[in-house]
């Protein structure tokens, strides 16, 4: 069956590709194996001057890039040339800075020289999701790349036109053929890469039962795995935050990107002080927002990516007010073409609510009233997930409080959480493990060789005697 590219504001058929047969699979793992044995010896600089050429790409064809975007998964067209920004950027602080980050360290010995060496794996399979089709890719590709290890991306089957353009603009940057190759294949071949002896290690983002199974797989073979998975992030308001800006925030942090990601804002814990001030203004804003065209400037809110999406957004939110949930705005899909669902919050949202437990990938906020710190750090990590977290607070003690207590791979503070090349990216309990990112993703996928190098040889002689 081929692999379709679909305009999830139309649901327009746009381009169909062919699966790569077996043999393709088998040539590209073989010339990933060449191209490493190669690649692992070009110089820093010389992958240093090559990221920055994908940098440069990246801003000069930005337009083009967001527009395949949006045609392909549904982001704003706005939303989607900040996509391609923030890659270049990505590539950019890796071009400066992955040398540094992979610096041999110096360890003091008594008699002996001592340092660890940072070395590449190999080929490192990443499979990744659609609704950040180029970031996502990128935060993988450019550490990953200028470690000295090649990549095989696994996209998500309903981007395939992104897929096929990062291999070309690697291609484009000079990175020789075989040092980045997108494989246009479905889930269902993926364990056979795995297991292959060729692949050295696997990256996934994605949800929490292809992270386990995944993990299942790379497991059984030794395989180092990076998971990235979901989320339900709380965002928590206390009475000294500035609730203005605290309530414009919370509302692009739980519409950003359509709904659809990890790191939205998606629990809303606030202080029973000021949410009622915050329950009106949220709601206000919320339905204020404009749904639509997603190539339109005007546009808010663009469609989700696909009908399965909408189908099962409806059903936890159908099946949470059934529960006892308060529906306060939006709650249904709309009606007309494409896959668009009205952004929706809800409020006194019982436990047994499929909303309490389950990420909602979608534009739908859910409101909690808490009566003190205590009850929002609770409240806040009685969840499997634990990815990020953002508080509005100007009470340092509480500040602290909540860096220490939060159960999650970030928190920040007055701040809507997002990913920063500068700084590791990833989660504790559910949201998964390992870190992507900053100097400590850059050494996921490496071998940190203990060397030391003996000064005495004759000591040494006699002390094995």
């Amino acid at each position: 069956m081929p692999i379709a590219s679909q305009n999830p504001a139309t649901s327009e058929t746009l381009e169909r590709f062919e699966e790569h047969t077996e043999q393709q699979i088998e040539q590209k793992l073989q010339l990933a194996i060449e191209a490493f044995a190669r690649h692992r010896r070009t110089r820093f600089a010389q992958r240093a001057a090559r990221m920055q050429r994908a940098s440069e790409l990246l801003l000069s064809d930005k337009a083009r890039y967001a527009r395949m975007m949006t045609e392909e998964m549904g982001k704003t067209l706005k939303s989607a040339v900040a996509e391609a920004e923030k890659c270049a950027l990505a590539c950019q602080h890796y071009a400066e800075h992955a040398e540094v980050y992979l610096r041999d360290e110096p360890v003091e010995l008594a008699d002996a020289r001592g340092y660890v060496r940072f070395l590449p794996l190999g080929p490192v399979l990443a499979i990744m999701p659609w609704n950040f089709p180029f970031w996502q890719v990128i935060r993988f590709a450019a550490p990953t790349l200028m470690a000295g290890n090649v990549g095989l991306l696994k996209h998500a089957s309903n981007v395939p036109r992104c897929a096929l353009a990062l291999e070309e603009l690697f291609l484009r940057a000079g990175f020789e053929p075989g040092v980045f190759q997108s494989l246009l294949i479905r889930s269902r071949r993926v364990a056979a890469l795995i297991e292959d002896p060729r692949v050295m290690a696997v990256t996934l983002t994605g949800s929490e039962p292809a992270g386990v199974e995944v993990a299942s797989l790379a497991g059984r073979k030794l395989k180092k795995t990076v998971l990235e998975l979901g989320g339900s992030d709380p965002f928590i308001v206390m009475p000294s935050a500035d609730l203005e800006t605290a309530v414009k925030t919370a509302v692009t942090a739980r519409n950003i990107n359509n709904g659809q990601s990890c790191i939205a804002a998606k629990r809303f814990i606030v202080h029973s002080a000021v949410y009622a001030a915050f329950e009106r203004r949220f709601v206000e804003q919320v339905a204020a927002l404009r749904v639509g065209d997603p190539m339109q400037e005007s546009t808010d809110i663009g469609p989700l990516a696909t009908a399965d999406g909408v189908r099962s957004v409806a059903d936890q939110v159908d099946r949470s007010v059934r529960a006892g949930a308060k529906l306060l705005v939006g709650g249904q899909p709309l009606k007309g073409p494409g896959y668009f669902y009205a952004p929706t919050v809800l409020a006194e949202i019982p436990p047994d609510a499929p909303a309490y437990r389950e990420e909602v990938f979608g534009p739908v906020a859910l409101l909690f009233e808490v009566p003190d710190i205590d009850a929002a750090i609770a409240l806040a990590n009685d969840s499997s997930f634990g990815l990020g977290s953002s508080v509005w607070t100007q009470d340092p003690a509480e500040q602290q409080r909540f860096i220490d207590e939060l159960e999650a791979g970030q928190t920040f503070v007055n701040a809507m959480v997002a990913s920063d090349p500068r700084l590791p990216f990833g989660g504790v309990k559910h949201s998964g493990y390992g870190r992507e990112l900053g100097a400590y993703g850059i050494r996921e996928f490496v071998n940190a060789k203990s060397v030391l190098i003996n000064q005495d040889q004759k000591r040494t002689a006699s002390h094995s005697e």
